[in-house]
């Protein structure tokens, strides 16, 4: 059974930090890629950042500077540290990872929330 678990959303203050993981387990084949998407009420879900196994990194304008993927291959882990939060950053943030026959895996889902 596929299994993403993310952690390490929560309440933060505006310029504050928060640190997002994600672990992947039960995928069959190897893992191309993995990332982090968002969503708030109302809108699409959107990307945020995502790295492949050779370590191409991609991420959305609005979180450039103040976001960094990082990626474990060996323990199929992937995890966000966000820096300068700005309240716009709050949404519910997904973990997802694409296996090498392009087939897509979606987490439960993190809050976070950037707030003072």
């Amino acid at each position: 059974q596929v299994q993403l678990v993310e952690s390490g959303g929560g309440l933060v203050q505006p310029g504050g930090s928060l640190r997002l993981s994600c672990a992947a387990s039960g995928i069959s084949f190897g893992i191309y890629a993995m990332g982090w998407y968002r969503q708030v009420p109302g809108k699409e879900r959107e990307l945020v950042a995502t790295i492949t196994r050779g370590g191409s990194i991609k991420y959305t304008d609005s979180v450039k500077g103040r976001f960094t993927i990082s990626r474990d291959n060996a323990k199929n882990t992937v995890s966000l540290q966000m820096d300068t939060l700005k309240p716009e950053d709050t949404a519910v943030y997904y973990c997802n990872a694409k296996d090498d026959y392009l087939r897509i895996y979606w987490g439960q889902g993190t809050q976070v929330t950037v707030s003072a």
